[in-house]
């Protein structure tokens, strides 16, 4: 007989992955069924499983075409459908501040931008700036939850989990730069 075994159920969440070639790159896209999960490009796979780890707790990936059927949505805003991405369900499992922060950007209209100051002052936190840049870089979900088009109060582009050069992609493809 064994004394003092200590047994611990992990719960493991059971994912979806799909990749697609897009014009800024391979995009990840992991879903749970009925939700979007996580969104990244190449390049940042480490940072998609930290966040991952952190929203989800253990997980299992299993690749999939079409996952959950958010890979054919965001192709199709690729191919020039800038709303196709506007009602996709996310999970994520940020603070209660990220979460008003990750609102207040899916809020923001396609073409336009706005600034960390204004999502501040939107939320109700007017000296939050750069804790809104910190939920901005927390976001798990690119794209759908557009941190792309925040940008610094003096109009420059400032930074992106994706890469400046892909930000100003988006933005442009979105029409919010000439």
């Amino acid at each position: 007989m064994l004394k003092g075994l200590l047994i611990v159920e992990v719960n493991v969440i059971r994912l979806e992955q799909d990749s697609f070639k897009s014009p800024v790159g391979i995009v990840t896209v992991v879903s749970d069924g009925t939700a979007v999960r996580a969104v990244d490009f190449d390049g940042y796979e480490s940072r998609m499983h930290r966040l991952l780890i952190r929203h989800c707790g253990s997980y299992q990936l299993k690749k999939v075409r079409n996952a959950g059927g958010f890979t054919a949505l965001l192709k199709a805003y690729f191919e020039g459908d800038l709303n196709a991405l506007a009602d996709i369900p996310t999970a994520t499992s940020g603070t209660p501040f990220q979460k008003k922060v990750w609102a207040a950007l899916r809020k923001i209209p396609v073409g336009t931008t706005t600034t960390y100051q204004a999502i501040a002052k939107r939320i109700g936190k007017p000296l939050a700036c750069r804790a809104v840049g910190l939920a901005n870089r927390a976001n798990p979900v690119a794209l759908i939850i557009p941190c792309h088009r925040v940008i610094a109060a003096n109009n420059r582009l400032g930074g992106y989990g994706g890469g400046l050069k892909r930000k100003q992609w988006l933005l442009t493809h979105e029409g919010a730069l000439g």
